[in-house]
């Protein structure tokens, strides 16, 4: 341990995995450091009120602390986590939804449903990888991004991907590398599907035949009985991608098997990354849900129809809403495909953009299931009333901050109660926490006029928040500022007095020299 390295006991983690400690009243946020541990560490950005910091040495370590599996781990941005026991990923990713519900939301669940997870290893059926010509590394990188930073890992091997598909990654730096246009190939997509594996790759420029026919043979060398490596092309922008090789694979499918549902896609297009989780989530969202025979129910956010098409598997009547049209093409086509046409209806909408009246135009919904991006769904729940709230609302959430805030919404002004919440191991060894969350409408909406109040309140906090953080900068940069001023003045009289007195030091030090 380096003695110049500050000292830290790690109290918790926060929702990116990231070890909280507190030194001298500043909070630090330390990678790769657990609740428990005493660590040394370095800082990589400091602000006056935080510090982001590096682990140099762990001096105590946690129970919850285990041996990562790959050894890529710590260089290789795509896990942060791997350092954790398992099971204890799952309880902090929990801990995680529980404190957003509590501190953003101000709500909390009657009851926390058990969590979902399943397997640990090579569960990430998408990806994509990164690829650059970086010739003092030896030729074609292909991987993952380094931890905070444009540079790609050197990666030889990794454990999150099916093992065929990670076996894969030093094949094709070799393969890139003898393209003519190894340069200009920066990404490769990965789409792991029941029959077949695809790579999609960005080129640039054209392709040369004598490429074609490097591709043509990759792809016989690395496909497995009955199962082709399919290989495409994406020159441009996602709808560009077309297959180049063999053009007679079987289609790119995932199956809902508690619904009898096979699901088409484009390997471009927006599927979840964990296909066995996926199973799981779908089921327990529509335990939730419950959608009978003779229901109208919305599915918001719908994507190809991942959820719409179990919905309608019930008996139920389902209207699906997507903003990309590309989505709600294929999500018309997949209900053709599993023959519930007759039982879903889609429309693209942008449904960050929804009004009061633009929601009760749709008619009334019975119930209503919600799986927003990143962003949440704040307008749609905002537009809300009496009269178009549905009974029943299972809202699936790739972000606990913003199901929280979501969730406040709608148990705090919309008169709905959360029933049940609990997380979704989609992505292990990372900090990312899925969730699901019922709401239940048991009580009135606030009128206008208190939602008014209530957001101007809310405004004034946020402001006054902002002006006490301000005032609080204010006074570190006045009392830092002072004490550089009267280190300066210490140093400046310091010189002063040299300088009056330069005589005698002089002499005394010529004396000091003569006796040596």
């Amino acid at each position: 341990m380096n003695p110049s390295q500050p000292v830290a006991l790690i109290e918790s983690l926060d929702y990116e995995g990231h070890g909280v400690a507190h030194v001298e009243g500043k909070t630090i946020f330390i990678d790769g450091a657990l609740p428990y541990e005493t660590v040394s560490y370095s800082s990589y950005r400091k602000k006056p009120s935080y510090e982001n910091a590096d682990t140099c040495a762990v001096l105590k370590e946690s129970f919850l602390r285990t041996t990562p599996r790959c050894p890529h781990f710590g260089v290789c941005g795509g896990c942060s986590m791997q350092h954790v026991e398992f099971s204890a990923q799952v309880a902090i990713k929990q801990r995680v939804l529980e404190d957003s519900l509590k501190h953003i939301g101000k709500v909390s669940a009657e009851r926390m449903l058990t969590p979902i997870a399943g397997p640990a290893w090579g569960y990430r059926h998408r990806a994509r990888l990164s690829a650059r010509l970086v010739e003092k590394k030896g030729g074609v990188l292909v991987g993952f991004h380094e931890k905070r930073s444009s540079y790609i890992a050197e990666m030889s091997e990794c454990h999150i991907l099916p093992p065929h598909i990670s076996a894969l990654i030093v094949p094709l730096r070799e393969m890139i590398y003898t393209l003519s246009i190894r340069d200009r190939m920066p990404q490769i997509e990965v789409a792991v599907g029941e029959k077949l594996d695809i790579l999609v790759f960005r080129n640039m420029d054209a392709i040369s035949a004598a490429d074609e026919t490097i591709l043509r043979r990759f792809s016989d060398t690395h496909s497995q009985p009955g199962r082709p490596l399919q290989i495409w092309l994406q020159p441009k922008g996602p709808d560009t991608c077309y297959p180049l090789y063999p053009l007679d694979a079987p289609k790119l499918t995932y199956t809902l098997r508690d619904f009898s549902v096979e699901m088409p896609y484009y390997p471009t297009e927006f599927t979840q990354v964990n296909p066995e989780i996926n199973n799981v989530m779908v089921t327990r969202a529509l335990r939730l849900l419950d959608p009978q025979p003779g229901e109208r129910i919305a599915d918001m956010f719908c994507g190809i129809g991942n959820f719409t098409l179990p919905i309608a598997r019930s008996g139920a009547d389902v209207h699906g809403m997507e903003g990309s049209e590309a989505l709600v093409k294929r999500a018309v086509e997949n209900a053709s495909h599993n023959r519930l046409e007759h039982k879903v209806s889609y429309e693209m909408a942008n449904l960050f953009d929804v009004t009061e009246e633009s929601f009760a135009a749709l008619g009334k919904f019975d119930k209503m299931l919600v799986d927003p991006p990143r962003d949440g769904a704040v307008q749609l729940l905002k537009a809300l009333t009496d009269d178009t709230a549905p009974q029943r609302i299972v809202y699936v959430s790739c972000n606990p901050a913003t199901l929280a805030r979501d969730a406040g919404i709608l148990v705090n002004t919309k008169g709905y109660t959360l029933k049940a919440a609990g997380i979704i191991n989609m992505f292990p060894h990372t900090a990312h926490v899925e969730s699901v969350a019922w709401f239940e409408k048991t009580g009135p909406c606030k009128s206008r006029k208190e939602m008014d109040e209530m957001e101007a309140a809310e405004t004034a906090a946020r402001e006054a928040a902002k002006a006490a953080k301000k005032a609080r900068e204010a006074e570190a940069a006045r009392k830092k500022a002072e004490e550089e001023a009267e280190r300066a003045a210490k140093k400046e009289a310091r010189r002063q007095h040299y300088l009056a007195n330069q005589a005698y030091y002089d002499a005394r030090n010529a004396a000091k020299s003569g006796e040596q």
